[in-house]
């Protein structure tokens, strides 16, 4: 007798609590459903989306990985609210420590900013070669953290991304074309004109210089020993230094054939007896 009693107590019980909370406990587990598919939909579009417009893969799981997490915060607040918790004290906490946490974590944080800043704006790319936060090198890879380098001397380089993104960028291979500059000095008493012919001789009979923009060599300076030349020719950024160092000794050797002389600093020295 005592143990069907109980047996209706408690099944009166359950029945209360299905009949206080049944409708929340239904909203809640729709909610779950609806945030699940919505969670999971949602970063799948946007994968689609920024893959379509070229965005760099590690911005696009990153992008897709908070979206996806901050859906499923958004679905918990929800869920505890319909069980009438006081969801906007829970959200101050959770505020009050994401801003303690990214107060500790300010240095890494603006890394991580950096390096969404370089994904998205792509400012440098991997096979550029760049000058960055005071160093020179090949870029091997750009994270959320740090950018690699690799000199040409094949020495590692890490920087962080905060100070890549907050310095001056100098990127090398961003164009198809270069230009490159020499100055070349000749001797007073050699013919100026003769010299010219001699370096645009030389230039035109290189494939590597460009017709167009035309090569420029044009008279700069009256110097304390030598009258010394601009040149100027366009090429191919992959021809850049050896094209540079060629014409470097092309131009010596044209020197020397036409008996044009390339003076070493001097200085006239006047005495002066008594």
């Amino acid at each position: 007798m005592m143990e069907n009693l109980n047996l209706e107590e408690l099944m009166q019980d359950v029945l209360a609590i299905v009949t206080t909370y049944g409708l929340e406990v239904l909203g809640a587990i729709v909610i779950l459903i609806i945030g699940n598919i919505v969670s999971k939909r949602v970063p799948k579009t946007l994968l689609n989306v920024l893959t379509k417009r070229g965005v760099d893969p590690t911005v696009i799981n990153f992008l897709c990985s908070l979206v996806r997490m901050s859906i499923l915060i958004v679905t918990i607040l929800l869920v505890l609210a319909q069980f009438g918790v006081q969801t906007a004290s829970l959200i101050a906490v959770l505020g009050a420590a994401g801003l303690a946490i990214g107060l500790a974590l300010q240095g890494t944080l603006s890394n991580v900013a950096g390096g969404v800043m370089l994904l998205f704006f792509r400012p440098l790319r991997v096979g550029d070669y760049v000058e960055a936060a005071g160093h020179g090198g090949t870029v091997k890879a750009v994270g959320l953290f740090v950018t690699e380098l690799s000199t040409p001397d094949n020495v590692q380089i890490i920087l962080p991304n905060a100070s890549v993104w907050g310095s001056a960028i100098k990127n090398f291979s961003f164009h198809d074309t270069r230009r490159v500059d020499l100055i070349m000095g000749i001797a007073y008493e050699d013919d100026m004109d003769k010299a010219m012919s001699v370096m645009h001789a030389i230039i035109a009979a290189d494939a590597r210089s460009m017709k167009d923009p035309a090569p420029m060599i044009a008279v700069a300076e009256l110097a304390d020993s030598s009258v010394n030349f601009t040149v100027r020719v366009w090429c191919k950024g992959g021809d850049y230094w050896p094209l540079k160092f060629d014409l470097t000794k092309a131009f010596k050797e044209g020197f020397d054939k036409e008996g044009i002389t390339i003076p070493f600093p001097q200085q006239v020295v006047h005495r002066v007896d008594g």
